[in-house]
């Protein structure tokens, strides 16, 4: 499969063209930010622990009937995936209280939720991803009420299966966003990625942080973070 034109370039990825119209090549990168763009820097070795813990995590969630993009992966930092078009929503899921929760709600990090939460972001960069409910994606035709309870019931499957699964590793899954896609055929499948990146990964007895958060918060030890879920997930 060959590479044509480079399609997108966001913050931690390019997204190229193949000879395959129906399919994509996601090349990851070390580059990480945070703030909406405001705080720029570099994890070293993050592409390769972003591309094959997604992939992993996804090949899991498939087995669990979870449609996701996920076609091959080629190497460390590329992997082949369907071309979607994606639902300009983020959707975040939220077990314990951390991050905007916390500081919106006054709630302490750490507090455990009595029931997972679902939380929607319009996918606008210039916005900085502003929060919205189901009136707004309604009304503003981000998708319809079908596919929204399709992709909330689907966000609710997949926090239960990585939430046990992770449990197994001693990671507590604390929160995390997901985005959705449309194939060629209408089909509504997980795409993006599922790493340190877009999840608050916690270690489940120290509660050491083992994501973003420590180059968000500068507390170090960042590029260690992400090999530790790496090594707990992939074992090598």
């Amino acid at each position: 499969m060959e590479k044509t034109t480079q399609m997108y370039e966001g913050k931690a990825k390019k997204v190229f063209a193949t000879d395959d119209p129906n399919l994509c090549i996601v090349s990851y990168k070390d580059d990480a930010t945070a703030f909406n763009g405001l705080k720029k820097g570099t994890i070293l070795g993050k592409r390769a622990v972003n591309n094959r813990v997604t992939n992993f995590l996804m090949k899991m969630l498939e087995s669990k009937g979870i449609p996701t993009h996920f076609v091959e992966e080629l190497s460390d930092r590329e992997t082949v995936v369907k071309k979607v078009t994606i639902i300009p929503l983020e959707v975040i899921v939220r077990n314990i209280a951390a991050g905007s929760l916390s500081k919106r709600l006054g709630l302490e990090e750490g507090v455990v939720m009595k029931r997972p939460v679902i939380e929607y972001s319009y996918k606008n960069d210039d916005l900085g991803d502003p929060m919205v409910n189901e009136y707004h994606i309604l009304a503003m035709e981000y998708c319809t009420k079908e596919e929204l309870d399709l992709i909330a019931s689907y966000a609710l499957k997949i926090n239960e299966i990585l939430t046990e699964y992770l449990k197994g590793v001693n990671i507590e899954l604390v929160d995390f966003k997901l985005e959705f896609g449309k194939t060629a055929d209408g089909q509504i499948v997980l795409a993006d990625e599922i790493s340190p990146d877009t999840c608050r990964f916690w270690d489940t007895s120290t509660h050491e942080k083992l994501d973003k958060d420590r180059f968000r918060r500068d507390l170090g030890g960042v590029e260690g973070a992400y090999q530790e879920v790496y090594k707990r997930l992939l074992g090598d």
